[in-house]
């Protein structure tokens, strides 16, 4: 197995993610790599033929962005201590897509995620986005179940 020295953590600010970057931070020291912390906003894309919202999807993604990158300011100082070397992205588009692309782009070495996000949207939302992580990302992945 080659060095590693970037992993990266996609999380969705819930508890669970709250593990599993605690987690990702333990590898961090151990390794002496660095964290990229990052958050997916789901493009609406797909989903414009279907309502007409009272704001232009265009402004509603970029508000997403921006709040985004608020909670994710709270998120992390809550989460990480200092002493772990992290940077932080807003990535929006397809979940995996972006996830995949900005691995590769970072040229990460590890990807660490959950296999289960908010409760309600377990199986819906992060444990199908884990699978399809797993299958085609351009480096490892180590999945966690923060249940256990």
């Amino acid at each position: 197995m080659n060095e590693i020295k970037k992993i990266l953590v996609p999380v969705d600010f819930s508890e669970n993610s709250q593990k599993i970057l605690g987690t990702a931070a333990d590898f961090a020291a151990k390794f002496k790599a660095e964290l990229a912390v990052v958050f997916v906003v789901q493009s609406f894309d797909d989903y414009s033929g279907f309502f007409v919202p009272h704001m232009p999807i265009i402004q509603l993604e970029e508000e997403m962005v921006k709040s985004a990158g608020e909670k994710m300011k709270s998120f992390v100082a809550e989460t990480l201590t200092s002493s772990v070397p992290h940077t932080t992205a807003i990535l929006s588009g397809d979940v995996v897509e972006e996830i995949n692309r900005f691995a590769g782009a970072q040229n990460a070495d590890l990807i660490v995620m959950g296999t289960h996000g908010y409760k309600g949207l377990d199986k819906i939302l992060f444990g199908s986005v884990a699978e399809k992580i797993v299958k085609t990302a351009p480096c490892p992945v180590l999945t966690i179940n923060p249940y256990r």
